[in-house]
């Protein structure tokens, strides 16, 4: 079915992987549409609860492949045709995704690993905005998500010195979830990944809309929107579920409706 990625489901966790190790997972066209192609099945399917994406090898994604650039290409008409698909369909997911960043992460693989709602970040790993020592800006919405992370100033400084972030100032800098030693990395992301697909499905994906509501609305019609989210959450099973359980007591069972 695939052939840039590898696609798995268990216990409700999606795994989508990268897998072109040799060149630390870089992207190519066909990688591009293939990943786009498994976040929205992801999306689509009802026993998906939560999304993991890594790399395979030692690395999580190196950015473009720069086999596939030459100097007569049109960059904007690549990030229109590749890119944005790809990148649009991490926006608009509903479901909680999760980077697990293995090792390296830079140019548009740090973008990928920004659009995801958690970062996990083996020891051993590190981000680097890569784009300025080719001589190109940030893309692939690399600013975008960036700025609302760290703030236009240290967004700025990322980006025009385009030095390595370790693990423990990714952390620091609030671009990391966690750190997580390599020697327990596979069972701590497993443990981390079905620990969210147990959590309201439905409602983690009104709190990621409201979320970004929040920044490109006035207060007035956030506070609409915000009223709008809660009566749909409200009508689901997980709601009257969480009520049932507080009222006796009990650790509620969450099935994703």
């Amino acid at each position: 079915m695939y052939e840039t990625i590898l696609y798995s489901v268990e216990n409700g966790v999606a795994r989508i992987t990268l897998n072109r190790p040799t060149t630390l997972n870089a992207f190519v066209a066909q990688m591009n549409r293939e990943i786009t192609k498994a976040i929205k099945t992801a999306s689509a399917a009802e026993e998906v609860r939560c999304i993991v994406i890594t790399g395979e090898g030692r690395g999580f994604c190196s950015g473009q492949d720069l086999s596939e650039v030459d100097e007569n290409m049109d960059h904007g008409q690549v990030l229109r045709e590749k890119y944005g698909p790809m990148m649009k369909q991490f926006y608009q997911c509903e479901k909680p995704i999760i980077a697990a960043v293995n090792g390296i992460a830079a140019g548009a693989g740090f973008s990928l690993a920004l659009a995801c709602d958690f970062r996990l970040l083996s020891d051993r790993a590190s981000f680097l905005n890569a784009f300025i020592h080719i001589g190109l800006i940030p893309d692939s919405g690399n600013s975008y998500f960036l700025t609302r992370l760290v703030g236009e100033a240290k967004a700025l400084e990322i980006s025009i010195l385009g030095e390595k972030i370790p693990a423990d100032q990714a952390l620091t800098l609030g671009l990391a979830t966690k750190v997580v030693s390599t020697d327990n990395w596979d069972a701590e992301v497993t443990q981390f990944a079905e620990r969210i697909a147990t959590l309201p499905t439905k409602a983690i994906g009104l709190i990621k809309r409201t979320i970004k509501s929040a920044g490109e609305k006035s207060f007035t019609n956030y506070l609409e929107e915000e009223a709008q989210a809660q009566r749909i959450a409200g009508l689901t099973k997980d709601a009257r579920e969480g009520v049932q359980a507080f009222m006796e007591k009990r650790k509620p069972t969450f099935i994703g409706k």
